[in-house]
């Protein structure tokens, strides 16, 4: 890198917070037998139902077939329900069941208490100008990125 004191690189610095956020998230989750991928299936379907393995791969963050393998396990344990598409046949849309939007319930509760004490450990000036740092951090990610050519 460009010579800085190890201390000073951001990047680690974000990878350092964002191993921290998934530790916690994780140990939490665990005691509902979620993981993280399962819980963020919950929170995309409680805000936005009927949705594809697709579109819920793409809001998790992982391929479709590992998505698929996820919804699996969430059907068997009776958290979702799927049927075909009224649009599209041939395409599978993901619900709520009362279980998993129950557990859902229970789990994001838990998981709102770290949001409650970061905001506590800041003034909402901090917040809102740490949120605005975050925010130009992700754009610049994004934007720094190598795209992926096809053919």
């Amino acid at each position: 890198m460009s010579g800085l004191p190890a201390g000073e690189h951001l990047c680690i610095r974000i990878r350092r917070a964002e191993q921290a956020l998934m530790g916690h998230h994780e140990a939490v989750l665990r005691g509902y037998g979620l993981t993280m991928t399962q819980y963020t299936v919950l929170l995309t379907l409680s805000r936005e139902e009927g949705m594809s393995g697709a579109q819920l791969a793409r809001a998790c963050g992982v391929s479709q077939q590992s998505m698929a393998s996820v919804l699996s396990g969430m059907q068997e344990k009776g958290l979702i329900e799927r049927h075909s598409s009224p649009l599209h046949a041939k395409v599978m849309v993901t619900a709520l069941t009362d279980a998993g939007r129950q557990l859902f319930d229970r789990a994001s509760s838990e998981v709102v208490v770290l949001e409650k004490a970061l905001a506590d450990h800041f003034t909402p000036a901090e917040h809102d100008r740490l949120s605005d740092l975050l925010d130009r951090t992700i754009a610049t990610l994004i934007e720094q990125t190598p795209m992926t050519r096809n053919g």
